[in-house]
């Protein structure tokens, strides 16, 4: 291929749609293997400091800096192993579908102004739908399985699904109407100035909470409560595809972390004074509210079925609404 005259053959790489597409879909990949895992460690580290584990810190001498390592040994050493009762195909599809939605929220996440894989003016409507398609992977293993105790917990995840997405989608909307957008990015350039959890701190606690109860991570994760029903729609799954399981939950903290950054926290717009790279700072954005997700698991015990459902029709929803009704009375009031 010869290059055109003042056209590099990289330029001439770059504008062809399917060498691009392969590009941004490897960068995506690539950020999901390596960032979730990250949060796993941390969690494993964090853990250990706050509850005294001593576990975390044995694997590899110093540190214990090999435990991802052991980890990932561990899951490819045990036995893949399927029950007799199950239903094969759905059984090993289920953790498939609980990752991939995570993978895709990814895409449309704005590292900086240019640097993201796909722009869509209805990002904030993708983000929420596909949120909300991993429980029907859980689903999916709860019933594949052919475990009463897997059901159970799979039919509490999609109860907590349907309690939590309502405060979600209502915090969400308090925010696009500030903005007065529903692209990613174009939210991220209004808070120029000042970041809207400053504006909305409400929304902010209502969203991190909604937020844990969709990943079902403590103090909400009554689906896989080992006391009641062993480890709900994950008992039965061992190895690689439980490995998939726990991936696609550090993969739903770093992306709704993501999410929650360019919500409330400017994204990658800079804090005053520090000329930091707006990519490294909305990572550092996102590694900071992993940790207070792995914080939370360190701190409160887990909650009664019926309280988690009262504390989010009855205190959630009602203070979401009442967060739209007064940004809905500032914007008319302003305008």
């Amino acid at each position: 291929m010869i290059a055109q005259a003042g056209v590099s053959v990289f330029d001439t790489l770059f504008d062809n749609f399917w060498v691009l597409l392969i590009l941004k879909a490897g960068a995506v990949l690539g950020f999901f293997l390596v960032v979730p895992l990250v949060v796993g460690y941390m969690e494993h580290k964090v853990l250990a400091h706050m509850q005294a584990r001593l576990g975390p810190m044995e694997a590899g001498g110093f540190h214990g800096w090999a435990q991802l390592v052991a980890d990932g040994v561990k899951f490819v050493q045990k036995e893949d192993v399927v029950p007799a009762a199950a239903d094969r195909n759905v059984f090993s599809l289920a953790p498939a579908v609980a990752m991939i939605p995570y993978i895709v929220i990814m895409v449309v996440l704005p590292l900086s102004a240019s640097w993201f894989a796909v722009q869509l003016d209805v990002g904030v409507f993708f983000v929420l739908a596909l949120s909300s398609v991993s429980v029907i992977g859980v689903l999916m293993a709860g019933w594949a399985s052919a475990n009463k105790f897997s059901l159970i917990g799979a039919l509490r995840a999609a109860a907590q699904l349907i309690a939590y997405e309502l405060p979600l989608v209502l915090a969400t909307a308090a925010i696009v109407m500030q903005a007065g957008s529903l692209s990613l990015v174009d939210i991220v350039e209004a808070q120029h100035s000042y970041w809207y959890v400053m504006t909305q701190p409400i929304g902010f606690v209502i969203f991190m909470m909604a937020a844990l109860a969709e990943l079902t991570r403590p103090p909400f994760d009554m689906p896989i409560a080992d006391s009641e029903i062993i480890f709900g729609a994950y008992t039965e799954y061992t190895g690689l595809k439980f490995a998939f399981f726990l991936l696609s939950e550090y993969g739903g903290i770093v992306a709704l972390a993501g999410v929650a950054s360019v919500l409330y926290l400017g994204g990658y717009q800079q804090l005053p004074g520090l000329p930091i790279p707006g990519p490294l700072m909305m990572l550092g954005k996102m590694f900071a509210l992993s940790f207070f997700v792995i914080w939370f698991r360190a701190t409160y015990p887990r909650m009664r079925e019926d309280q988690l459902q009262h504390f989010s029709w009855l205190i959630l929803i009602p203070l979401a609404l009442l967060q739209i009704l007064a940004v809905a009375f500032i914007k008319v009031a302003v305008n």
